[in-house]
């Protein structure tokens, strides 16, 4: 049986999306150990110095939230620090191997929360599968490794 894998593509910032998806791939590592089927996580992180690759296998995009200036509903949208990230996404045939976007921010900002990952999922022309609050809890680790893994394998069969 060939190992199924769930990669990862993502940027962090101020250190939080990154912790929580090393985590989950931590968490990934104890449910294969379990059991063979559930499958392990691989983590892409892109930043300023990334080169632009074709990829060649699915993939879920994890995108923070950033906005400097306007409100993202009426009044515009300034995306700050995850650009290169969209233009990863955006590179060539990429789109087509999104899955699924995963987004965080913090609830305190109300309709901005997870509103960059949402806009994502809208260019990519792919669903906004999952949210979690800055660096995440152990029940968000579980609930989006859960819905990555039926996404997969929705995709794979």
């Amino acid at each position: 049986m060939s190992e199924t894998t769930i990669n990862i593509i993502f940027i962090s910032i101020e250190g939080n999306t990154r912790s929580f998806v090393t985590g989950m791939q931590d968490y990934a590592k104890t449910q294969h150990a379990a059991d063979e089927t559930n499958p392990l996580i691989h983590l892409k992180e892109i930043s300023e110095q990334s080169d632009f690759e074709i990829e060649t296998k699915p993939y879920f995009a994890f995108v923070p939230t950033y906005l400097d200036g306007g409100n993202g509903i009426d009044n515009g949208v300034k995306e700050l620090m995850t650009n290169v990230l969209g233009e990863y996404l955006n590179y060539d045939q990429n789109p087509n191997q999104c899955l699924g976007v995963v987004g965080s921010g913090n609830r305190n900002f109300n309709d901005q929360y997870c509103l960059t990952a949402r806009r994502y999922a809208e260019q990519l022309d792919t669903d906004f599968i999952a949210d979690y609050e800055l660096r995440g809890t152990s029940v968000d680790t579980e609930r989006i490794y859960n819905v990555m893994k039926e996404r997969l394998a929705a995709f794979t069969n």
